[in-house]
């Protein structure tokens, strides 16, 4: 989900906001061959369907428990499963970087980190602390799903999550109750950019429903992760089976051209659903670049 921009003195944050669809992807398709040889595929058979199956229920799955929580029980749960999270993620993508180290240092090294972030996010979630942990996670996701899974099921992947993210916010509209437990709470599954200087988003009080209500203008742009992650895993899956740096490069194009669109139409002034437009950015500028250059799909087997 997206949040607008309105003034002209805005564009340096939205161009920030566009930078993180090239530096995060880009991190991930570095780290690509380093995790595979390391063993680190979410999936043996990169090919099969059901592996959808399991990301949508998990995806689902988390969505639904978050909610329930949230209106049931204490939000301070959230917290710790998503830190927990958090952590667990940054130690298991640290891990093979460090691998240039001995192995107990390489692991004690990974832990310290790992330590040092999530409680920097628990004492101190500011705008850049959660920015920092974004990029570290969102880039080793990107790269993890990027050699776990076929070019064929991550645009099958993107498609069905476009959809769902069109539905979460357009229809059911829980994609924003979702977006306020997260910034309640603080949570690093989002990427924040100041629009003013001296702008803290551990003093941010209002919750995003009550913005949008009273039309209020934020001090901040925020941008789901998710937003920058999931088109990012076809850049990844595409680098990871061609090493071809023209349509992987054309693939984070046509991903900053959607979110270019996409500003386009957020400027009235409320949260839009980013996946359909950034997906599609990112489906075509993989479809045109690869049958521009080469006449074919590059790298896309349609068998599971």
């Amino acid at each position: 989900m997206q949040d607008p921009p309105s003034e002209p003195h805005e564009l340096l944050p939205v161009a920030i906001m566009a930078g993180f669809f090239v530096l995060i992807p880009g991190i991930g398709l570095l780290l690509t061959n380093l995790f595979a040889s390391q063993g680190l595929q979410a999936f043996s058979n990169t090919s099969d369907p059901l592996n959808l199956v399991v990301i949508f229920a998990i995806i689902l799955g988390m969505t639904l428990v978050i909610l329930l929580i949230a209106r049931f029980w204490k939000k301070q749960v959230i917290h710790i499963i998503i830190l927990f999270a958090i952590g667990y993620t940054t130690f298991y993508v640290l891990l093979p970087i460090l691998t240039f180290l001995a192995d107990i240092l390489a692991i004690l090294l990974a832990i310290l980190i790992t330590v040092g972030i999530v409680l920097a996010l628990w004492k101190y979630p500011e705008w850049y602390v959660i920015d920092l942990s974004g990029v570290l996670v969102g880039a080793g996701a990107i790269a993890i799903f990027g050699i776990s899974l076929s070019i064929l099921l991550v645009i099958i992947l993107l498609i069905g999550l476009a959809v769902y993210d069109a539905i979460s916010v357009y229809k059911t509209k829980h994609m924003i109750d979702l977006a306020d437990t997260v910034m309640d709470l603080k949570l690093p599954v989002l990427l924040v950019v100041p629009k003013i200087s001296g702008y803290s988003l551990i003093n941010e009080t209002k919750r995003l429903k009550e913005q949008i209500a009273e039309g209020a203008k934020r001090d901040a742009f925020f941008m789901g992760l998710g937003d920058v992650v999931m088109p990012g895993i076809l850049v990844a899956a595409v680098y990871f089976k061609t090493h071809d740096l023209l349509v992987t490069s054309s693939i984070m194009l046509g991903t900053v051209i959607g979110f270019s669109i996409l500003m386009i139409f957020v400027i009235r002034g409320k949260p839009q659903a980013g996946l359909p437009l950034l997906n599609t950015g990112a489906i075509l500028g993989y479809a045109l670049s690869s049958l521009i250059l080469y006449g074919s799909l590059i790298g896309l087997s349609l068998s599971f």
